[in-house]
């Protein structure tokens, strides 16, 4: 009886809010990675030197621009081997800042990075937008080739977008085939050909255009971010919360995310020949977890710059007012792949439970002869409690395949209950309740 207790107690110690860890894996059946389960956020006094900003001459007034000053306490911390720079309490004004292998931002609380809202402050370069690699504007906090790059502290990182937001509102009035690149605008964070990033603690908000952008980077942890920009009373377009790009191993935990775009959006690539393009590539690995997302767009979405996103798991978060849980953007112009998904145990509202239609905003064939074939399979929804104004959102169309769907323990009030399983091959329903009516 004692051997049984011993086991007993091994066992009850391999779980952790019901979960047996050692046991998990993704949707493909592959093992999660221990990697995953260590979410310490990072000390900075094992980071090297503090460079505060304010002993290197970085003044403490709020009108004046002091993106050169700034970036010469990175420069010096680069050159010094390494080192923390820090912003301290107060409001600091720059343009595009750099960082360097080995230097990292912390924020200490009271503390704001806020960005120039004259686009002026951020030169152009080589960098990554909208699945494509061309010359754009810098971000306001920009990192390349640094692995181990930390962004860390109770602080903000303020994009001070409004200024941006109405230029682009007043462009689209003006001309409503105005794309989100045309109005000049910068990212908040971009980083970029980088292994071990680590984004804890800070607040990022009021982005001009995309909040957090990863592109061709390895473990990534974002952990206790608060994000967002705002709906009204003027909406911040196109302010994704986090976009990962061609990446791999990325973790989202204990986040807050309410942004007028997508909450978390994978992309990768666009346009007929985007996966033979070298500068594309896939999303694996990617975990979103104990979240809390206010309005959104989606909030999570495949696409719609994207080709291959795979091992892809969403779960025990709460939404609020999203206006899709989950959605494929199916591009005519781009093939795509999307598989091996899995959101669960999920709680709250929005307008669409499940979003998946052709998409039709600024495509290009390029003188291809046809739409290009897309795929959605092994999509598994398990475990929602979920009121929604349309449960079942999904277009029947010749330019994408959906296979091998999974819906099981979901109980959904929608006023728009339609459901239709045809338009899915293979599709699997366990104990699904629209309006407490099973659905078979």
């Amino acid at each position: 009886m004692r051997n049984n207790f011993k086991i007993a107690g091994f066992l009850l110690s391999l779980l952790v809010g019901g979960q047996a860890f050692g046991q998990e894996k993704f949707p493909d059946g592959t093992p999660i990675p221990e990697w995953f389960r260590q979410n310490d956020a990072v000390d900075i006094n094992t980071l090297g030197k503090l460079f505060r900003i304010t002993d290197y001459g970085v003044e403490t007034d709020t009108s004046l621009i002091q993106t050169d000053k700034i970036q010469a306490v990175i420069d010096k911390a680069h050159q010094a081997g390494g080192g923390v720079v820090a912003i301290p309490r107060g409001t600091f004004l720059s343009g595009a800042l750099f960082f360097k292998p080995n230097t990292h931002l912390h924020l200490e609380e009271g503390a704001t990075l806020k960005g120039s809202d004259d686009i002026s402050n951020f030169p152009i370069v080589k960098t990554r937008i909208e699945g494509q690699t061309l010359k754009y504007f810098a971000a306001l906090v920009n990192a390349d080739s640094v692995d181990g790059f930390t962004v860390s502290g109770k602080g903000s990182i303020n994009g001070n977008g409004l200024r941006y937001w109405k230029a682009f509102w007043l462009r689209r009035e003006f001309n409503p085939k105005c794309t989100n690149m045309d109005e000049m605008r910068p990212r908040l964070l971009y980083v970029s050909n980088s292994k071990n990033v680590q984004i804890s603690g800070v607040r990022l908000i009021n982005s001009p255009f995309w909040t957090t952008h990863f592109y061709r980077c390895e473990n990534v942890k974002l952990l206790n971010l608060y994000i967002f920009s705002p709906q009204k009373p003027v909406k911040a377009p196109s302010t994704d919360a986090v976009d990962i790009d061609a990446c791999r191993n990325v973790h989202i935990k204990s986040c807050y995310m309410s942004v007028n775009d997508d909450a978390v959006a994978l992309k990768g690539g666009k346009g007929p020949t985007a996966d033979k393009d070298p500068n594309n590539g896939e999303n694996s690995n990617i975990i979103i977890e104990d979240c809390t997302y206010g309005f959104c767009h989606s909030a999570l979405t495949c696409g719609s710059e994207s080709i291959y996103s795979h091992n892809i798991l969403f779960r025990r978060s709460r939404v609020d007012k999203v206006q899709r849980l989950l959605w494929l953007k199916m591009r005519p112009d781009t093939p795509q792949r999307y598989e091996h998904i899995t959101v669960e145990d999920i709680t709250g509202d929005g307008t669409n439970f499940i979003y998946i239609q052709p998409w039709t905003q600024f495509f290009d064939l390029k003188g291809h002869d046809g739409t290009l074939m897309s795929y959605g399979s092994h999509i598994t929804m398990r475990d929602i409690k979920f009121d929604c104004a349309t449960f079942f959102n999904v277009g029947a169309s010749t330019q994408y395949k959906l296979s091998d769907f999974t819906f099981e323990n979901l109980d959904i009030k929608a006023r728009k209950a339609d459901f239709d399983a045809e338009k899915v091959e293979n599709f699997v329903l366990k104990n699904v309740k629209v309006n407490d009516a099973a659905v078979k």
